[in-house]
């Protein structure tokens, strides 16, 4: 299979995003541009321009209206997806980490860092409400005292945030009252990536314990664990196939002590039942630091920190594969 590469960024990928229909890919890096890009071809569709800072994360609803971006110049920002015309700033006192539409796309959480002395919030907006903009007073704030949030994703049916921490714990914040509802503590360190399954129903995080776990969404059951030998920045379910995809390396301060044939840059795919790792594919000149199954599972796509975003089309053969039990 041979990739596509796609060549909008100078800096690294921090997150990649399909919409829901697939037919868009979003990347977002630490040069300030958010791109939008035809994930059939590699075509660059546009940029969305007013960020001044690293942006962190990206996020589209599902009928691909409306794009949201958070950024290390401490805003939030909603774009219109067809025109790129920036339609709401919100301010806030520190790095925004992580955003994201709950599924009927009217409201949006996003959390801010821990850092210059401000503690770690998880911000609700109601977007049908022009006031709550306006003010920048979001409807529900949770602050986070203990742990920041690195990660965080809708669970099913915009019910609760799910949240990952730099200590390893996940919880479940009620997006009505802000308590926490659920916690699970089953990795050691830093969660760096959380993703839903298709239906929602179970999620899978990446750590920097070296493992990914597939979690159940609402009772947050520890159902699977897949594990490596090095971090992983970020973890991904096949919307069709029993697999998952794994992207990480060593850390972006370790990586310029070795050369690039041991830094292991390889995308991994474990099978989701019997946690076997089956496939890899390499590519990327550094770690990969965000990776994405399309919609319709044939074809992912990776980010790494060497500012290059990969598509991979599936062949054939890897959708008769079945792993000998």
């Amino acid at each position: 299979m041979k990739p596509i590469l796609l060549q909008g960024h100078e800096r690294s990928i921090t997150q990649i995003k399909y919409n829901r229909e697939g037919d868009l890919l979003f990347s977002v890096a630490k040069d300030t541009v958010t791109n939008v890009w035809y994930s059939v071809n590699g075509e660059r569709l546009g940029t969305y321009n007013g960020h001044t800072g690293a942006v962190w994360c990206v996020d589209c609803d599902w009928d691909t209206k409306n794009v949201l971006t958070g950024s290390a110049d401490n805003s939030c920002r909603l774009w219109d997806c067809e025109t790129g015309k920036q339609l709401a700033l919100l301010n806030t006192n520190s790095a925004v980490r992580t955003c994201g539409f709950d599924f009927s796309g009217n409201i949006i959480m996003f959390s801010t860092d821990k850092q210059m002395g401000y503690q770690c919030f998880l911000n609700f907006f109601d977007l049908r409400d022009p006031q709550q903009i306006e003010d920048n007073q979001p409807y529900l704030t949770v602050p986070c005292s203990d742990h920041k949030i690195t990660s965080a994703v809708w669970g099913p049916l915009g019910e609760f945030v799910i949240a990952g921490h730099e200590n390893g714990e996940i919880n479940q914040f009620s997006a009505k009252s802000g308590e926490i509802l659920k916690k699970a503590k089953e990795h050691t360190k830093q969660i760096n990536d959380i993703q839903t399954s298709v239906d929602l129903t179970m999620f899978i995080s990446a750590s920097k314990d070296n493992t990914a776990k597939l979690f159940d969404s609402t009772s947050l059951d520890h159902i699977k664990t897949f594990k490596t030998e090095r971090p992983v920045n970020s973890a991904a379910i096949s919307p069709i196939m029993d697999h998952v995809v794994m992207g990480g390396g060593q850390e972006a301060m370790e990586v310029t002590t070795t050369s690039t044939r041991i830094g292991k840059f390889e995308a991994r795919f474990f099978h989701a039942a019997y946690e076997e790792e089956f496939g890899r594919v390499k590519g990327h000149f550094g770690p990969i630091n965000c990776v994405a199954f399309h919609p319709d599972g044939k074809s992912y796509s990776s980010g790494g920190e060497d500012g290059y975003v990969r598509i991979h089309y599936f062949d054939p053969q890897y959708f008769d594969f079945e792993l000998e039990a």
